[in-house]
């Protein structure tokens, strides 16, 4: 095998959670009377939440915010993606990605998650994949969001593996970004899979099996 590890992206590529974070982004930048739609939604995309309203905050155009104001929006936006996010089940988890995994657990890779969200135990929780993988490198244990290749080289860390040893699994262009910034290779699905920003560029996630 090419590599003895491989580290996923969450939203995007094992689930979805999109479509919940664009209604409670949607739901604070009405709140604040700033623009917002889908193609902006679109640019948060494995961005940390700071970071995300900092975007949402380039249509706002009220008093300015403090530090304080802003910690309390994101949080806001937190407390509404987590409603949402108890509507999901195992049913999220669909059987490609979950036989996949499997499969590459059988192969004796180590299986890691390396995303930026502060959520991602809940969600895995949901989906039926609490304790599954080897690690969880996110947005609680990292100061740096992507393309920084923080959450990926914390992954390796503590799977123990050479970054070169690791392939990482992306939808958003800035999470490939990480991985070779990283020192690693990437496989990309989704959005950077069509702009090809990937070493491997998938159509579908079982694909997987043909690379590693």
């Amino acid at each position: 095998m090419k590599f003895k590890a491989v580290i996923f992206d969450l939203d995007g590529v094992i689930c979805f959670t999109d479509e919940y974070h664009y209604l409670a982004w949607k739901q604070v930048a009405d709140e604040l009377g700033a623009y917002f739609d889908r193609d902006i939604n679109n640019r948060l995309r494995g961005v940390s939440r700071m970071d995300s309203l900092d975007i949402i905050l380039e249509n706002y155009h009220g008093e300015p915010l403090s530090a304080e104001r802003k910690q309390d929006i994101a949080e806001r936006k937190n407390g509404l993606y987590r409603e949402y996010l108890k509507k999901m089940s195992t049913a999220d988890l669909s059987d490609e990605v979950r036989d996949t995994l499997i499969r590459l657990r059988e192969l004796g890779l180590k299986l890691a998650i390396g995303s930026s969200s502060k959520n991602t135990k809940l969600i895995l929780e949901r989906i039926g994949l609490s304790g599954f993988f080897d690690a969880v490198s996110d947005g609680n244990n990292i100061s740096r969001s992507k393309p920084d290749p923080e959450v990926f080289l914390k992954a390796a860390d503590m799977l123990g593996e050479a970054p070169a040893d690791c392939l990482v699994v992306e939808d958003a262009v800035s999470g490939a970004q990480a991985g070779h910034a990283g020192g690693m290779q990437v496989a990309c699905l989704g959005d950077a899979s069509e702009k090809k920003a990937g070493d491997y560029n998938l159509s579908a996630f079982s694909q997987l099996l043909d690379i590693i």
